[in-house]
């Protein structure tokens, strides 16, 4: 397993993309516990807080699509790079300004999320160019781009918690957007990112939105966002009867770590049949491993529990992002893969209140509207199967850059003359 992925590290650039795509990608990663503990640190209150955080979320939700159209029409670096300054500067407005302000902080936050760039979408936008057009290739460097998210995730705030106890909240805020632009200027001074074009698009104001089958995966996607959300929200619930914030930890980090183990194990075979068959199983399992989690049993328990529900989490969004390839439409990869971050995202955020069912019905039933959204995700795709069986189509190459080589050329001529 471990050779394979250190195999497609191997590839030219590959190591360099990714890596500075995680980098780029750790402002928006710590935006909503940074911002919490700045505003808590200027005597703001926790409403104040979650609000501005809230708000942050909401504007990089709007903004990821926005962008992410616009690196299909003008290219990587003409969008990533600016968008990171501007969503940094955003950040230092808030962090010298202060939330004495309420509208000047609101306004901060809000820049900060609406120009986060759109660097996820635009890693998978590169893959097939990187290497080579090789579909399974491309395959297992999805599921690795996922394995890494859960890495960072978990990473993300400790680093906001040592750069706090380093400098402050306003230093952590600083220092984390300085390292995301430098983030983002490693991927876009690279040669794939500078010479990777869209292919040529239908202009269409839905954009990527047009498509059927991108509609049914972002529906599912959103259940599946909402069902995260829910748990971090019972899983508070739970620590507060079972040890306190050492149990929540222990418990975010065995999902985390569930996740992990599942997208390297993913990974590491190439797996036969059409994917949207092979999503509709993986997102059934991870539904059914979030019913366990209602038994809400000892904290040593329920933390293999927790592991146990994040083990298809990771396979699911690597073979997500496979669907996602194969049903946007031509030239709206980047917006496509941006729309799946958002959609997520919103349906976590929705998720998190999963409060009023904790406080009528216990911790268990917190858990148990984790359970419903999963199961609400199955079934849009099992009643969206026509619209993801008829329109999707295997795309090694999902953009073209002057220095991709003869074998993808070869694919994408074979892909348009089959078209």
């Amino acid at each position: 397993m471990a050779a394979g992925y250190a195999e497609l590290l191997r590839t030219r650039h590959a190591a360099r993309l990714l890596v500075g795509t995680l980098v780029g990608r750790l402002p928006n990663a710590t935006g909503p516990i940074a911002i919490v503990l700045f505003t808590r640190a200027e005597g703001g209150s926790y409403s104040l807080a979650g609000a501005l955080a809230a708000a942050y979320g909401l504007a990089n939700a709007v903004g990821q699509p926005l962008l992410g159209r616009a690196v299909d029409l003008f290219g990587q670096p003409r969008v990533q790079l600016p968008a990171a300054v501007v969503s940094a500067l955003g950040m230092v407005w808030l962090a010298l300004s202060g939330t004495g302000s309420a509208v000047a902080a609101y306004a901060a936050v809000v820049v900060a999320g609406l120009f986060t760039p759109p660097l996820e979408g635009g890693l998978r936008a590169l893959w097939p160019g990187v290497l080579g057009g090789r579909e399974e290739k491309v395959h297992a460097a999805y599921a690795m781009d996922a394995v890494a998210q859960e890495v960072m995730f978990t990473v993300g705030p400790l680093l906001v918690t040592l750069f706090v106890a380093m400098w402050s909240p306003a230093g952590a805020l600083l220092a984390l957007n300085a390292i995301g632009v430098l983030g983002a200027l490693s991927v876009v001074v690279s040669e794939p990112s500078r010479k990777w074009r869209s292919e040529p698009r239908e202009a269409h104001w839905l954009g990527a939105l047009r498509s059927r089958g991108l509609l049914a995966l972002l529906g599912a996607f959103f259940f599946v966002g909402m069902a995260l959300g829910s748990i971090t929200v019972a899983g508070v619930a739970y620590a507060d009867d079972h040890g306190g914030q050492a149990v929540y930890g222990w418990l975010m980090a065995a999902l985390g770590l569930g996740a992990l183990i599942g997208g390297v194990f993913y990974g590491a075979r190439q797996w036969a049949g059409a994917p949207e068959r092979r999503l509709r199983l993986l997102v059934g399992l991870l539904a059914v491993c979030y019913l366990p989690l209602m038994l809400v049993p000892g904290a040593v328990a329920m933390t293999g529990l927790s592991a146990l529900s994040g083990v298809f989490l990771a396979p699911a969004l690597a073979c997500a992002f496979i669907v996602v390839d194969r049903h946007a439409p031509a030239g709206t990869v980047t917006e496509a893969f941006s729309w799946l971050v958002t959609f997520f995202g919103v349906g976590a955020a929705i998720g998190t209140a999963a409060g009023p069912a904790v406080e009528l019905g216990g911790t268990a039933a917190g858990f148990g509207v984790a359970s419903v959204a999963g199961g609400s995700a199955l079934v849009v795709l099992m009643v969206t199967q026509r619209a993801l069986a008829t329109g999707g189509r295997s795309r090694a190459v999902a953009g073209s850059s002057d220095g991709v080589s003869e074998d993808a050329r070869d694919v994408r001529s074979q892909a348009a003359s089959a078209s």
